[in-house]
């Protein structure tokens, strides 16, 4: 093998390695918006820092699919098997149920975000996807006006608990955004309530996306890149001592 046939292979190597040890260490990116409440008899007439946060989010995205909840009766009491088209499909477990409100709230601070219909629940909910997905992002209204934190559980390809961060007793009718992007797969979400059977959560459009449809970010292309270069001028260094 020729000195420089070494040198290829070497470095190639390395970035390899440097590759998986930063795929291995990365942590998620968070997406995540909120627009504060009004009362519980407002519905906001425009969220932008929750759009926002979305737009980011499907902007790492290629395909993503988006369940509404609009394909099911009103009542519909989960388990429920939904579908995110072009992405997969998923069943979210027992602990909530399909409500509507096609104008205004629900008089306690609940309404969709797009459509008529939403996902209401008070206690934990966990969604088992058909296959594993790397991207989870969502809509949540009302959440937090009665004490209640909502945490997220992750789990399929190691466990990882995320705060989502919302805002603890404020105003009623608030919305926000949380978008998650991992480097390694999961196939189930467990959604948590600190506040559970008191402080009752509005979720609307659930979207995900698999590994394949994750854009790589431009920073970690960069940094990627960067590692390539190190390496071959590491393994030149070694051939001219």
């Amino acid at each position: 093998m020729s000195m420089m046939t070494k040198m290829k292979v070497g470095a190639f190597a390395l970035v390899l390695a440097a590759t998986t040890a930063l795929t291995a260490q990365a942590a998620p990116l968070i997406f995540f918006g909120e627009d504060l409440g009004q009362g519980e008899a407002v519905r906001l007439a425009a969220t932008p820092n929750a759009n926002a946060a979305r737009n980011n989010f499907f902007s790492n995205l290629v395909g993503v699919g988006t369940e509404t909840f609009e394909g099911f009766g009103v009542g519909t009491n989960t388990p429920i098997n939904v579908v995110f088209p072009s992405a997969g499909t998923a069943t979210i477990g027992a602990g909530g149920s399909i409500a509507s409100v096609p104008t205004g709230t629900n008089g306690v601070g609940r309404y969709p975000i797009s459509g008529n219909q939403y996902l209401d629940t008070s206690s934990a909910l966990t969604l088992t996807f058909s296959a594993p997905v790397a991207a989870f992002g969502f809509y949540g209204i009302d959440i937090g006006d009665f004490g209640g934190q909502v945490t997220l559980t992750l789990a399929g390809g190691g466990a990882q608990v995320l705060n989502v961060g919302n805002t603890i007793n404020g105003l009623g009718g608030g919305v926000l955004y949380f978008g998650v992007i991992e480097t390694a797969t999961f196939t189930s979400i467990t959604f948590g309530n600190t506040a559970a059977g008191n402080d009752f959560f509005g979720f609307d459009d659930f979207s995900i996306g698999s590994l394949q449809q994750v854009q790589v970010p431009e920073p970690m292309s960069m940094a990627l890149f960067g590692l390539g270069l190190a390496g071959l001028g590491l393994v030149a260094r070694r051939r001219k001592a």
